[in-house]
Formats: C-alpha cells, sequence, structure tokens
C-alpha cells in the first residue's frame, strides 16, 4: 500500500482565511456558534505546528474523541496538513472500544473533549506512550489542549504536506477494523485531491454551498463531504443530535443547498403531522444527499414527491473499493436502484467467485487498477476482502444485482442472510414492508434458530410515537407484511422494544439483536 503524503504548497485553509476570512467555516447549529475561516486556519496551524514540535511528521497516526463539537474541525485541518494520519473514534466507543482503536491505530497523540471525560477516566493504563490531551476542563493524567498550544504560531509550517483520514468500520459484525486507504496525490498543488475534486463536480459544491449534516462528525460520509464543502470554502452546519423537526427549521434559518442523510432520518421526517412538514420555506434546498443504508422504494419516491427531484444516493463503503451514484430522475426510471459505478467497475460474482449474469444475486465486487485499501495490521482480513482470483477486485459483503445498463440493486449483506429449510431470505425486504406501517417507527429482522429450519424469521419493532404494543398488533403487522412479501419471509414472530439499537448514523445493530433475541 502506498502511504506517501504529497506536497500541498498552497492550502485552501490559507487562501479562504485570506480572501474570506470572516466567513463561516462552520456553525453549530444547535447553538448558533460560528467558526471563522481566519479562526479555523490560525488554531489549526497552531495544532500542525504543536504536533511537528512534539516530533509527528508525515505518516504518523493521531485519534480524536469528540462529541459534534465546534474544535473538531481544527484538529482534523491541523492534521490534513501536516501529512498526518488521523482516526476519529465512534463518541459512542465504550471505554475498552475506544482503547482498542486508539492503540490498534498506533496513535502517538490522542486528543478529547472534555464532554468525553467519563471515557477518559477509565483509559488511564491503557494508552501506554500516547500522549493525551482536552480540551476545556481537564482530568488527572491529562494535559490541557489550550496550554499545550498556548506558545505556537498561528503561521503555517514550512512544508505543510496533506494528510489523510484512517478510519475504523463499525464494528457491528465483529471488532472494528483499521482502514488504511490508499493515498490520493494530488494534480495540483493547491487544489483539491481527485476524489474530491469528482464528488465537488458532482453535487455542485463551491464557496456558496451551505451544506446541513445532523449525522455523528466522526463517520466517514460526514467527515469528508464536511471537509470536501470547507476545501471548496463553503459553510458546514452541523446537528449536536439529529431531530426531524429541528432539521427542516435549520434548512430554512440557514438557507442550506445542500444536505447529507441516512434513510431513518427521512422516515422520522415522513411520520412528522403534514402541518409540521409543510411549515418550513425548503427553496434554498438544491441537493440532498442520502447513502449509508437501505432506502426503500416507498420512503425514497414519498421524499422525491415532497422535496422534487434533488434527491441523490450514492453507495460506497469507508474501505473505498468503489462507488455508484444515482439522481432522482434515474431513480424515477430504475427505482430500486442505487446508481452506477462511478468509481471502478462493477463485478457480481457468486461465492466461489464465478461472475453472474444481470439479475441475478452475488456479492457486489469493485475491479480497480490496484487494491485500494488494507485492514490495517490485518492481512488476513484484507484477503478476505479480495475476490479468490481478482486482488484488485474487493468487497465488504453486499449482496446484489445489475441490469443490463449496469445499475446496481442491493439486495441486502451476505452477513444478514437468514437461512432458513435451505432457502436465502434477505431481511431488508421485510423490513421495507414493516416500516411503512403507520404504527411502526423502525423494524429490524434476524434470523434465530428453528431445531427444523435452522432458522426462522423474527421481526424486532419499535413502534412509532404514541402507539402501545399488543397481541393484536403484532397479529396486524404480520397479515401487513403477508400482503408484500413471498409467504416464506413472513416472520415467525414479532418482538416490540422501545429502542431499536441504531446508531447516530443509522446503522443497525444486528449483533447486538441477534445477543438478544437470538437464543429464542
Amino acid at each position: 500500500m502506498d502511504s506517501s503524503i504529497v506536497p500541498n504548497r498552497s492550502f485552501a485553509l490559507t487562501k479562504f482565511a485570506t480572501c474570506a476570512s470572516d466567513k463561516a467555516a462552520a456553525i453549530n447549529g444547535s447553538t448558533g456558534e460560528t467558526l471563522t475561516y481566519r479562526e479555523l486556519n490560525a488554531r489549526s496551524n497552531k495544532f500542525a505546528r504543536f504536533m511537528h514540535a512534539m516530533g509527528l511528521r508525515p505518516g504518523d497516526h493521531i485519534a480524536v474523541l469528540m462529541e459534534n463539537n465546534l474544535r473538531f474541525f481544527e484538529i482534523l485541518w491541523g492534521a490534513m496538513r501536516s501529512g498526518i494520519l488521523i482516526t476519529p473514534v465512534n463518541r459512542y466507543s465504550t471505554p475498552d472500544e475506544a482503547a482498542y482503536v486508539i492503540q490498534n491505530c498506533d496513535a502517538k497523540l490522542v486528543v478529547f473533549s472534555h464532554a468525553m471525560r467519563e471515557v477518559a477516566e477509565q483509559l488511564q493504563g491503557q494508552l501506554g506512550n500516547c500522549r493525551k490531551l482536552m480540551i476545556g476542563d481537564v482530568l488527572e493524567d491529562w494535559e490541557s489542549y489550550e496550554t499545550a498550544l498556548s506558545s505556537f504560531s498561528e503561521d503555517p509550517v514550512a512544508d505543510e504536506r496533506l494528510g489523510a483520514i484512517m478510519l475504523y468500520s463499525s464494528g457491528t459484525t465483529g471488532r472494528p477494523k483499521g482502514i488504511l486507504r490508499e493515498q490520493p496525490v494530488m494534480e495540483a498543488a493547491d487544489g483539491p485531491v481527485d476524489v474530491w475534486r469528482k464528488l465537488a463536480e458532482r453535487y455542485f459544491f463551491s464557496n456558496e454551498t451551505v451544506f446541513l449534516t445532523g449525522a455523528p462528525l466522526y463517520h466517514g460520509a460526514p467527515l469528508l463531504y464536511s471537509l470536501n464543502v470547507q476545501f471548496h470554502g463553503g459553510t458546514v452546519i452541523f446537528m449536536e443530535k439529529f431531530d426531524a423537526l429541528t432539521s427542516l427549521a435549520m434548512i430554512e434559518r440557514y438557507r442550506v443547498t445542500h444536505s447529507l442523510w441516512v434513510p431513518t432520518m427521512f422516515v422520522r421526517m415522513l411520520k412528522l403531522a403534514p402541518a409540521e412538514r409543510e411549515g418550513f420555506d425548503l427553496c434554498s434546498h438544491q441537493c440532498a444527499i442520502h447513502a449509508a443504508g437501505p432506502c426503500s422504494r416507498e420512503v425514497k419516491q414519498q421524499m422525491i414527491d415532497w422535496w422534487g427531484p434533488i434527491i441523490e444516493e450514492f453507495y460506497g463503503g469507508s474501505e473505498g473499493c468503489g462507488n455508484t451514484a444515482i439522481s432522482s430522475r434515474e431513480w424515477m426510471d430504475h427505482p430500486g436502484s442505487v446508481g452506477r459505478a462511478t468509481v471502478g467497475v462493477l463485478r457480481i460474482c457468486s461465492e466461489q467467485g464465478e461472475l453472474l449474469p444481470p439479475h441475478q444475486d452475488g456479492l457486489v465486487y469493485f475491479e480497480r487498477d490496484v487494491r485500494p485499501f488494507e485492514y490495517y495490521k490485518d492481512p488476513e482480513k484484507t484477503r478476505s476482502a479480495q475476490h479468490p482470483q481478482h486482488e484488485n477486485w474487493t468487497t465488504i459483503g453486499d449482496i446484489g444485482h445489475i441490469d443490463e445498463e449496469g445499475y446496481l440493486y442491493l439486495t441486502d449483506r451476505l452477513a444478514y442472510t437468514i437461512i432458513s429449510g435451505g432457502v436465502n431470505i434477505y431481511p431488508r425486504a421485510i423490513e421495507d414492508a414493516l416500516i411503512q406501517h403507520p404504527s411502526v417507527g423502525d423494524a429490524a429482522v434476524i434470523g434465530v434458530p428453528n431445531a427444523e429450519m435452522g432458522e426462522e424469521v423474527k421481526a424486532i419493532v419499535e413502534l412509532a410515537r404514541g402507539v402501545q404494543s399488543s397481541s393484536s398488533l403484532a397479529d396486524e403487522l404480520l397479515q401487513f407484511v403477508r400482503g408484500k412479501v413471498s409467504r416464506y419471509m413472513v416472520p415467525k414472530s414479532i418482538e416490540f422494544t422501545s429502542q431499536l439499537p441504531r446508531s447516530q448514523y443509522g446503522k443497525m445493530d444486528k449483533k447486538a439483536l441477534k445477543d438478544v433475541y437470538g437464543r429464542s
């Protein structure tokens, strides 16, 4: 894996701090607090100089654990202008999980916010020689971030180099895996890297972009899209925590032009009362991007009907195997598709590696000129993501098919497949059916042991606000599903829960569900 760092002689932040010094680089939409380009440039320079003084050099690793906070951006950009590999740690990690990621990524420095102090308190003795800084009030055995940086200049370091982000997989099917991607080479010293340029061209990012995200900033897409917007001089609006009604209010208040969503957010907005949904001026909204999970045809159609043909979807993973994308107008002609490949060449293969024809489900691979990533310090897991005969074809374990025009349709994840009586059952179709019922707020489907069939289908349902669980409602939901999926896919049982284990970025933790319900 080529992890070389390329020179960046005229960094974007320096340019925007000079020509638009008081323009907002980011706004905490929950509080109204603003970070200007001048402040972001100065603070990230101080952090870059601090890291250089402590001996960090291009290719070294650091980690950060914070809530959605304006200070997050100075840490990220300090690393990005220093050639450093930075790992954002899931803010919902347990202390053991956080310690594992910080140690596994070989971080020489970690930065916490005071809000994450409960995790920090339990890391004593677990981080070895990793230096520990805390923003705000400081715990014992931690250094003050502000004090550590106070003596450093706000001027850029002499030889700025482009850093990178090393993300960790969600860990919902096992321990998180570090994803070391091939480092991009810039085509122009003062421009964005090629993958960022393509993204900006597709969605028309510019210095007039106002970008809203309600997802955690540690996650891949919100983080990378936010940095891309700032690379082009736009403004990022973030929420401390997603709320359906507040999201609509922010579009109106900040005249949002672009936004990023997951399907769960769409569902929650669609379940608002009509008077709530229609009470906002959304005319500034030009592009609503969604990803990170399956979106049912019904939900997507309702969003297009509501917002117009501004809904854009992309599919890909943190690994960077490849990407697909689809516009609203394309989707209307290819309902249910996640688009055609924009990065890489799609290959649909059997589990043995045989290429499959259109309309036949198989493992989704992307062919690239070279393998685009490796799982950090884990060659066995890296090999498991490669095609049996083609090491430059990689997969993240999704199942799907393509049509004759090359449009990809996802069926489910291989790890979630239920095998009942030798028949493969894909939970996504059942979940899509359940979520259409007005009493359902969210739904997950798993396989549980069955002595005769091997596994049987169980649905776990989170009810909509104000709805009470009952055996009659369970029967009603089963009857509802019978009209929408094949008979063999209808759940054998339904359990109700107050809250499903879905992450703030919309990922369902099915491992946790199997731990609770998988014994029945």
